[in-house]
């Protein structure tokens, strides 16, 4: 990009994902996900779903930190054109705030409208 990058953009970065599931005490499973090239972002849940949604939510809230404190995140790939980090910010739970954050003129509105 040439231009100044945005949180957006920022958030729009794919990286890659690991998965696996891990027996944590005879029968009892759970499922283990993170993001290698995010230090630290990883969740867990007995729930696969659970575990990815809770894994987003720490990725947008590790970018959204480390880009507030001027530390921007690693950057192994372009970010995606047609990423819509608003509605992956309101899926995985995160406050109005964040959205607003991502998205401070409101563009996205429409798109997080029901059909």
């Amino acid at each position: 990009m040439t231009q100044a990058w945005r949180l957006r953009d920022y958030l729009s970065v794919p990286y890659l994902l690991a998965a696996e599931t891990v027996e944590v005490a005879p029968g009892s499973w759970i499922s283990r996900v993170d993001y290698p090239e995010l230090p630290g972002c990883s969740a867990e849940s007995v729930v696969v779903e659970d575990a990815l949604r809770l894994l987003e939510r720490k990725r947008i809230e590790m970018i959204v930190r480390m880009v507030g404190e001027g530390h921007p995140p690693p950057l192994p790939r372009p970010p995606l054109g047609d990423c819509d980090p608003v509605w992956v910010a309101k899926q995985a739970g995160l406050s109005d705030e964040i959205t607003a954050l991502i998205d401070p003129d409101g563009r996205n509105e429409d798109a997080l409208a029901p059909r």
